[in-house]
C-alpha cells in the first residue's frame, strides 16, 4: 500500500461544510493498483474545467491535477496494491481504499460523496453513494482526475520495469495487445492473479 497526501492546510472557516468527493481509477485492468482519491474542494476557490476524468483529454487532466492539489482544502490518493486486490477481491479492496483515503484527509471531511452505488464500512463521516457522481459533483470530478493521473503516471513507471507488456499504452487494461503479451511472457508481479485472463495465462504456462 502506498499513499500520497497533502500537507495539513490552514483550517477553513467554521461555516464551510467540508464535503469530500471520492472516486477511483483502475478497477477493470488486469495489472497495476487501483487508485482511490478523496478531495475536499475550497468553495472560495472554484476550479474551472472540472469534469469526469474520462471526458477529459490527457493534457486537460495533467493541467488540472496541480490546480486541484494546490487549491483543495485537503486531498489524499491511496494506491490499493495488487496483493490486496487478490486477497480481498477487486470490490472489497476498492472500498477499503476509499475508507483509508477518507480517513487520511486533514482537515477531516464532515460528509463524503462517493461515486457509485456502494458505501464502504467504517467510514469516518456520514456518506452518500451517487451513481454518476463523477459527472455531477465537482468534488467527485476532482477526485476522479487525481486518481486517474496518479495511476496513469504509475503505470508509465511500471512500463519502464516491464516494457514487454505495453503498460504505457493500455495502462493494464485487457486489450488485444496486452492479452497477446500475457500469452507470450506470462504475468509479472504487477498482474492481478485473481482476474481470469491472468490466471488462465499463468495456468497455461505451468502445464
Amino acid at each position: 500500500m502506498t499513499t500520497m497526501a497533502a500537507p495539513d492546510p490552514a483550517l477553513p472557516p467554521p461555516d464551510i461544510l467540508q464535503i469530500a468527493g471520492v472516486d477511483e481509477a483502475g478497477r477493470g485492468p488486469l495489472a497495476g493498483p487501483v487508485a482511490v482519491a478523496a478531495v475536499i474542494l475550497d468553495p472560495r476557490k472554484p476550479i474551472r474545467g472540472l469534469n469526469d476524468s474520462k471526458r477529459l483529454s490527457h493534457p486537460q487532466r495533467e493541467t488540472l491535477y496541480p490546480i486541484i492539489i494546490g487549491q483543495a482544502l485537503a486531498w489524499h490518493i491511496e494506491m490499493v496494491e495488487v496483493e490486496e486486490i487478490d486477497r480481498l477481491n477487486i470490490l472489497q479492496a476498492t472500498l477499503a481504499g476509499m475508507c483509508r483515503s477518507l480517513c487520511a484527509l486533514r482537515p477531516a471531511a464532515q460528509l463524503a460523496r462517493i461515486d457509485g452505488n456502494r458505501l464502504p464500512r467504517d467510514l469516518p463521516c456520514p456518506a452518500e453513494a451517487i451513481v454518476g457522481g463523477d459527472r455531477s459533483d465537482s468534488a467527485i470530478m476532482a477526485a476522479s482526475i487525481l486518481a486517474k493521473v496518479a495511476r496513469d503516471r504509475l503505470m508509465q513507471a511500471l512500463h519502464q520495469q516491464h516494457p514487454e507488456y505495453g503498460f504505457d499504452r493500455h495502462k493494464g487494461y485487457g486489450t488485444a495487445a496486452h492479452l497477446a503479451a500475457l500469452a507470450e511472457h506470462g504475468p509479472c508481479p504487477h498482474h492481478r492473479r485473481s482476474f481470469a485472463p491472468v490466471r488462465a495465462s499463468e495456468n497455461r504456462r505451468s502445464k
